[in-house]
């Protein structure tokens, strides 16, 4: 089957994004008993601290683990094991360093920000419990990407996971004790928020407590590692530096970029709001259903898309530093379609089963949640490719051109939001036509990017277009065995699972009869020997 298989990326991308669903659907679980104790204020204002945390998160050393996973790649690929290693530490002082600041600005900062973006007092208390995070990560995302760049995506999937197993118990008990404590405060909600964000602390305390115990238990082998070193030329720390300021500083752009999107939005729609007339309770309503909701969901199928571009640059590095265009073109195709075989399918089911999905796990009987998510359903398709994409474009060290296309997709898509907030009176709805323009407008300047650098030639038929044909089908036919298993069994969460599970089938069965996917891209999945061999028994994958 060509390169083995601990080795492929497919494996490797797939740990990463089995973590990364995981997670995403603990953090859904979260939300959900989180927005009833809480309500739709409190998750606004929980929101709002979120996106300037993230905001500054990003700015500091969300970038971190990507640019150390790129810099120790090239080096291992050239058993350059000595400098590999100083990467790392070069990085760890940084990053430490880099992290540290945020986290004071950010606690120090935090009425002014709240006050001065979103026009709300009430988010400056669970943005002081998120604050520390930003120093617990800077020293998480190095590990992180010390382990990805030596291509094991273990670590990270499991430390991700315990983050978010501490952050969803401790949360949730934090914001039951808070909300009790300060029962009558006119503050109560945001210190429910409070809670919540606190969780967020003690799991990345977690998440680093059991990535440092990995990495300890690994040094006795890396130091056998540096005997094998391939005796070029140490570099110096200095040098170092200047590598990973320059790795780090487009990445942080281009992802500052993607995420500051959240960030703009909450901002667009609290200030025009406010103009008109909005409450602040009534602005964190709506917000709290858009990111909370809407979002919350959307994320979950793009975390996959992030699990997959993480795992696909350290490929890309080795395939463009070692001059090999066949495994490049390779790489770059197989990331591409298997994100578009996840996302264009989760895209039509989460528009679909929009209503059912929405009450089952938000208790939520609006008509406004649904519709945020069918509207915006197209954005997912578009984040997956864009995303995909603009990793693949680090990997050949082509860094600035995702900042520049996401500079471009961020000043169209604020125009847009702006006007129509302020003049078409779309409300929250107006969020929706610019989360999907962002998206579009990187995917078109990546697309030909990557193209006019590499050759590469973008495959569609089976990449874009057959997905489509068979999500298209299975979309249909979900939903009216949804609307046949509720008449018999008059619950939705049943007949929500037994829909999801009978969609998941019937989609990778059309996939396969249309033979979108083949033999050997079926094998490359986990526990694909074992996909083929009951394909075969049952008849849909002939010899």
């Amino acid at each position: 089957m060509g390169e083995n298989k601990k080795n492929s990326f497919y494996i490797q991308g797939t740990i990463l994004a089995a973590a990364s669903i995981l997670t995403r659907i603990m953090g859904i679980a979260f939300r959900i008993p989180l927005t009833r104790i809480i309500g739709d204020e409190g998750i606004g204002a929980y929101s709002n601290a979120y996106e300037i945390y993230n905001l500054a998160l990003l700015l500091s050393t969300y970038s971190i683990p990507i640019a150390v996973s790129k810099l120790v790649s090239a080096r291992e690929s050239k058993k350059e094991y000595i400098n590999s290693f100083r990467v790392f530490k070069t990085a760890m002082i940084f990053s430490a360093a880099a992290g540290a600041l945020a986290a004071l600005v950010t606690f120090f900062g935090a009425e002014y920000f709240s006050k001065t973006l979103f026009k709300s007092v009430s988010s400056a208390i669970p943005l002081k419990f998120l604050a520390p995070t930003i120093f617990v990560f800077a020293i998480m995302g190095v590990l992180r990407g010390y382990f990805q760049g030596k291509n094991t995506m273990l670590p990270t999937a499991i430390s991700q996971l315990l983050e978010q197993l501490f952050h969803v118990v401790v949360g949730l008990v934090a914001a039951v004790i808070f909300m009790k404590l300060y029962a009558g405060s006119e503050f109560q909600v945001a210190y429910g928020a409070a809670g919540g964000t606190f969780g967020t602390l003690i799991g990345a305390v977690v998440s680093l407590l059991f990535l440092g115990a990995i990495f300890f238990m690994y040094y006795p082998t890396l130091k056998r590692r540096f005997r094998k070193d391939s005796g070029a030329q140490i570099e110096d720390y200095q040098t170092m530096l200047k590598l990973v300021l320059i790795t780090i500083f487009p990445i942080i752009l281009n992802q500052t970029l993607y995420s500051v999107s959240g960030t703009l939005d909450s901002v667009l729609l609290n200030s025009v709001l406010d103009s008109k007339g909005f409450s602040e309770e009534a602005r964190l309503v709506l917000w709290g259903r858009y990111s909370s909701k809407y979002r919350l969901l959307a994320n979950l199928p793009l975390s996959i898309a992030s699990a997959i571009g993480v795992a696909v640059v350290p490929n890309i590095v080795r395939a463009h530093t070692e001059n090999h265009p066949r495994l490049l073109y390779e790489k770059t195709a197989q990331a591409v379609k298997f994100n578009m075989m996840i996302a264009i399918p989760c895209a039509f089911g989460l528009a679909v089963l929009a209503k059912p999905v929405m009450f089952v796990l938000f208790n939520d009987t609006t008509e406004m949640t649904p519709l945020l998510m069918q509207l915006g359903a197209l954005a997912i398709v578009l984040y997956a490719y864009s995303t995909t994409t603009s990793n693949v474009l680090q990997g050949l060290s082509m860094m600035r051109y995702p900042v520049i296309h996401a500079a471009a997709g961020i000043v169209i898509y604020v125009i847009i939001d702006y006007i129509l907030l302020s003049f078409f009176d779309m409300g929250v709805y107006a969020l929706i036509v610019g989360h999907t323009v962002f998206p579009l407008i990187v995917s078109m300047f990546n697309w030909l990017r990557i193209q006019m650098e590499t050759g590469y030639k973008q495959e569609v038929f089976r990449t874009f277009l057959m997905p489509t044909v068979c999500s298209g089908i299975m979309a249909v036919i979900s939903y009216f065995f949804y609307l046949g298993i509720h008449t018999i069994t008059k619950s939705e969460l049943v007949s929500l699972i037994i829909t999801i599970i009978i969609a998941v089938i019937i989609y990778f069965v059309l996939m396969i009869l249309t033979k979108t996917l083949n033999e050997k891209e079926i094998y490359d999945l986990p526990m694909g020997g074992r996909i083929v061999r009951l394909a075969k028994t049952i008849g849909i994958l002939r010899e």
